[in-house]
């Protein structure tokens, strides 16, 4: 009795050339996985970069401090102290105020500043009214440096008032005395930029 069985023989070249492809295919992963580990990046054996912060900037130094001629430093205004000043409080009848003014300075290193008389005003008033001004009729004034340590106060020479209302159109005549009999007046005094901080009030009898 013949048996039926599946002729056996050469197969077809199309099974032949998928194989051959797929072996193909295999080897070119194959290589390109070993290209990849020799020649791919590698990790950083250090500590991991990090994008590079500007530097911080120098802080800018402050600007050397003026100074004048002779090497002081120049004082600053804001760390002045100007006080206006009479010899008295109360004065009799016939007994004139003698006017000044006294300069401290809140700096840390002694500084100079100009004071002299011809940047000096005295200003004498009664509420609001000006009653003299020593500016109106001052026919020069001498400049002068003065040098102030920290903390100590320097005091002005005096001037004399001699208890008349001023005004620039009267210093050739004879000028009005001013109200007496316990009267109050207030000084105020001017150095340059610089203004007393208040007023100093004085009565005349």
């Amino acid at each position: 009795m013949s048996t039926f069985r599946n002729p056996v023989g050469p197969q077809s070249s199309s099974v032949y050339w998928r194989r051959r492809l797929i072996v193909g295919l295999g080897l070119v992963a194959v290589i390109a996985i070993i290209l990849l580990i020799v020649f791919g990046p590698k990790a950083s054996s250090g500590p991991a970069s990090t994008s590079p912060s500007a530097e911080p900037s120098a802080v800018a130094s402050s600007a050397p401090a003026a100074t004048n001629a002779s090497g002081v430093v120049i004082c600053d205004p804001a760390k002045l102290t100007l006080d206006a000043a009479t010899d008295e409080t109360t004065y009799d009848e016939n007994q004139n105020p003698q006017l000044s003014f006294s300069i401290t300075s809140t700096m840390t290193e002694p500084c100079a500043i100009e004071a002299g008389s011809d940047i000096q005003e005295f200003v004498i008033t009664s509420g609001d009214d000006e009653i003299w001004n020593s500016t109106h009729c001052q026919t020069e004034g001498e400049p002068r440096t003065i040098e102030l340590q920290p903390g100590v106060e320097v005091k002005s020479s005096t001037i004399e008032w001699d208890r008349t209302r001023s005004a620039p159109d009267t210093c050739e005549s004879d000028r009005p005395a001013v109200t007496a009999g316990g009267a109050s007046y207030h000084l105020e005094v001017t150095v340059g930029d610089i203004s007393s901080e208040s007023t100093k009030q004085f009565l005349l009898n």
